[in-house]
């Protein structure tokens, strides 16, 4: 699929701390990725006032820059008419809710049916077109927040700026009320899905508070610091307390079909709107599991 879209302007105005910055240094300053400046200079350049400017120009504060994004490169997702819940919008960010058992991508085993299908679907019931860009990703069985960008500017200021928040259920009990789980991950031996604590892994860290106990149950908030593989996960299974459902590091079936897993919140620095935090309440299966526990997630 052709994935080629119109040009999308943006305007950055000039704020009086920059006055007399070079423009490269300005747009650096704006967020603008090396990388989008070199492409927007091969396809149209930048502009203030209407005329040509140069990235080693100065700029004057008062001054609005104004440049054309490239056009989005092709794509091969086919789109697909998957009703998808869109949690927040604005002209650089959407947040999707991911029910479980979708996949973000296509994968060999997952060709069709997934977030990335369903969200060019979404595009092209609008009369859009674009390319599906995450931000975060989930495992299939973990629903939750999925942050996206939505054009090439965005995409690195919303990845640096993004934190998100997990909602899990666990057999037992942490060993502490909250605490820091640093324990490096590496994928185990033999394994191309499985990974584990290894000290020959990558740096892992994990904020976790508990919430409520819940049965043979506690729920938990987690926040995670870095971004490995399955990390939650791994990080409680190596505490003991292994996910409700998560078969492939130890937990139980205990009632649901799946790991107790759930992106919660996310907050990101969104270039039109600032600061935003959007939260997602627990999916039925994880509800009914949890029973009557305290699910309201309290930001750290």
């Amino acid at each position: 699929m052709d994935g080629m879209r119109a040009a999308e302007e943006l305007a950055l105005p000039v704020p009086a701390g920059c006055d007399g910055w070079l423009l490269r240094d300005f747009l650096a300053k704006a967020g603008v990725s090396s990388g989008l400046v070199r492409l927007v200079k091969r396809s149209g350049g930048f502009f203030a006032g209407g005329r040509p400017v140069r990235t080693c120009d100065r700029v004057a504060a008062g001054m609005t820059i104004r440049f054309a994004l490239p056009p989005e490169p092709p794509t091969t997702v086919a789109p697909e008419d998957i009703p998808l819940r869109v949690v927040y919008e604005s002209e650089h960010a959407l947040v999707l809710d991911k029910p479980a058992g979708m996949a973000v991508h296509p994968t060999l085993n997952y060709a069709v049916g997934t977030l990335a299908n369903g969200y060019m679907g979404l595009l092209a019931r609008r009369g859009q077109q674009g390319v599906f860009r995450p931000v975060n990703r989930l495992d299939r069985n973990t629903s939750g927040l999925v942050l996206c960008a939505k054009n090439a500017y965005a995409a690195p200021l919303l990845g640096q700026s993004a934190e998100k928040w997990y909602l899990a259920l666990v057999q037992g009990a942490p060993p502490a009320q909250a605490g820091l789980i640093d324990a490096p991950i590496a994928r185990a031996p033999g394994s191309i899905i499985l990974r584990r604590v290894d000290p020959a892994g990558k740096p892992s860290r994990t904020e976790y508070r508990c919430l409520a106990r819940c049965g043979g149950y506690t729920l938990v908030q987690a926040r995670t610091l870095t971004g490995r593989t399955h990390q939650i996960r791994v990080h409680f299974s190596h505490l003991g307390c292994p996910l409700a459902g998560d078969d492939l590091y130890g937990g139980g079936a205990g009632g649901i079909a799946r790991q107790a897993l759930h992106c919660a919140a996310v907050r990101f620095s969104d270039p039109a709107a600032g600061i935003v935090t959007v939260r997602s309440p627990l999916p039925a299966d994880m509800a009914a599991l949890a029973g009557k526990c305290d699910t309201e997630l309290k930001i750290l």
